[in-house]
């Protein structure tokens, strides 16, 4: 799984080889995340530590390109 938060308040969701199987917006409030999927789904996560805990998932940052 990939989740890429846009700088426009957009995010991209990739699953397995579904690549945007989720697309939507986002709004950050401190180190709170509230999501709203294209479709209606909402969603919310917390960054600890950076850490994403979206839901059920922890997700990490990928590192940077050398």
């Amino acid at each position: 799984m990939r989740q890429e938060l846009l700088p426009d308040g957009r995010y991209d969701e990739a699953r397995g080889e579904r690549a945007s199987a989720y697309t939507g917006r986002y709004t950050v409030t401190g180190s709170h995340l509230h999501y709203v999927d294209d479709t209606g789904f909402t969603a919310t996560g917390d960054i600890r530590d950076g850490v994403l805990y979206h839901e059920h998932l922890v997700l990490y940052r990928e590192p940077s390109p050398s």
